[in-house]
């Protein structure tokens, strides 16, 4: 086969490969959109391609405007997509004005003017324009990972290779004035080799984007308690570690608040598990809405809650914990009967010196048996430090 010929379908296989794979992909993760919109990007990136070599019946002049429409519309796409995944707002405004003045620029030296060069550097500088606003939105999130930087430079280079690639061959080789030989030029080949290699990359920059996104996921839901939204005591533990670590390298005070539904059996054999199931969901969002950001919650379990709180000392944790039970017991969770009282007890714990979270819980447990056992629906605290605890010496006799 000849050269000319494989690298003439070296771009169109890879995109339609690589487009198909996305969409194959966004199948089985429809909440991640961007993974469709990529595999469209590809797919009109191929048609954009094969539309350089096969003229369609409306003749060669509108055949590269809808080739060229087909690129404009795929580097939208594309740089809409990565800026999306990232979290970052998508710059439509910019992207709609580089990508409509690229076209606008192309349509004038094809129809009214025709010129074959200012047609290729409209389009490229149009194109260089969309990869460096895209560098720009990734800029404050490069080094949030791996996949961020890499992405970050490669439009970098991309948006580089536009303009400078571009210029040099143009300069060298140009000006272009047909397109007897245009596809054997230097230009046409830089441009084959450098897309397919820039392609390439992005897109296994993007998969492997896509594969942490899934285990990032997993994750969460290993740590993560379905039905009130909170961390699993499995996660709890493994997040208040960690929390503690930071604590106490940073000499920063952290309290913990153990909570406990009060009468929940009984509310559940009364009003059903549905009704159970909603007033642990109606407590867990308050209790989340209360901790913010800065706290580390969970369900440790059927009905008992934790709450890490960095920053707080015994009287910050036990304010805290007496909000949320005010809070609780003067609402009403939708579903149960009106009048049908829901209260919470509460036992509070201040961390002292490197106290790891083990004998944290045994104490914060024990001050939420006494709020138990005394009537409920309050708020007892834990005084004892565990290395000033009073252990009785042996009696020495004689």
């Amino acid at each position: 086969m000849d050269t000319g010929l494989l690298i003439a379908l070296l771009n169109p296989t890879i995109a339609l490969a690589l487009g198909a794979a996305f969409l194959v992909l966004w199948s089985y993760q429809r909440h991640r959109p961007y993974l469709a919109v990529l595999g469209i990007s590809y797919g009109l990136s191929a048609v954009g391609f094969l539309l350089q070599y096969f003229t369609l019946p409306i003749g060669m002049p509108l055949t590269k405007l809808a080739s060229n429409i087909c690129f404009t519309i795929a580097g939208c796409c594309l740089s809409s997509a990565i800026v999306h995944r990232y979290g970052r707002k998508v710059p439509y405004v910019g992207i709609g004005v580089l990508a409509g003045g690229g076209l606008a620029s192309l349509c004038w030296f094809l129809f009214v003017a025709p010129d074959l060069t200012w047609r290729i550097l409209a389009m490229n500088f149009a194109f260089g324009g969309i990869s460096l606003l895209v560098a720009a939105e990734l800029r404050p999130v490069r080094r949030n990972g791996p996949t961020e930087n890499i992405l970050f430079v490669l439009s970098l280079l991309s948006g580089v290779n536009f303009f400078v690639r571009t210029l040099v061959v143009v300069i060298a080789h140009g000006p272009f004035t047909g397109y007897d030989g245009f596809y054997g030029s230097s230009y046409w080949t830089t441009a084959l080799l450098s897309h397919a290699l820039l392609s390439l990359l992005i897109a296994l920059c993007l998969f492997s984007a896509a594969a942490l996104d899934v285990m990032k996921a997993l994750k969460t839901e290993t740590y993560t308690d379905p039905l009130s939204g909170l961390l699993n005591r499995r996660g709890f533990e493994e997040r208040g570690m960690l929390l503690l670590r930071h604590c106490a390298s940073a000499r920063f005070p952290v309290a913990l608040v153990l909570a406990d539904l009060d009468h929940f059996k009984a509310l559940n054999d009364v009003h059903g598990h549905a009704a159970g199931d909603r007033v642990i969901a109606d407590f867990a969002a308050k209790l989340r809405s209360a901790a913010g950001t800065r706290g580390v919650a969970g369900r440790i379990g059927g009905e008992e809650f934790a709450v890490l709180l960095p920053l707080s000392d015994l009287a910050a944790a036990r304010l805290f914990a007496e909000a949320v039970r005010t809070l609780y017991s003067a609402g009403h969770v939708d579903g149960l009967p009106a009048g049908t009282k829901v209260t919470a007890s509460f036992g509070v714990a201040a961390r002292s010196g490197d106290e790891a979270l083990e004998p944290l819980m045994r104490r914060a447990d024990d001050a939420l048996y006494k709020a138990k056992k005394n009537g409920r629906d309050s708020v007892r605290l834990s005084y004892e430090r565990p290395e000033t605890a009073f252990v009785p010496e042996p009696l020495k006799v004689g």
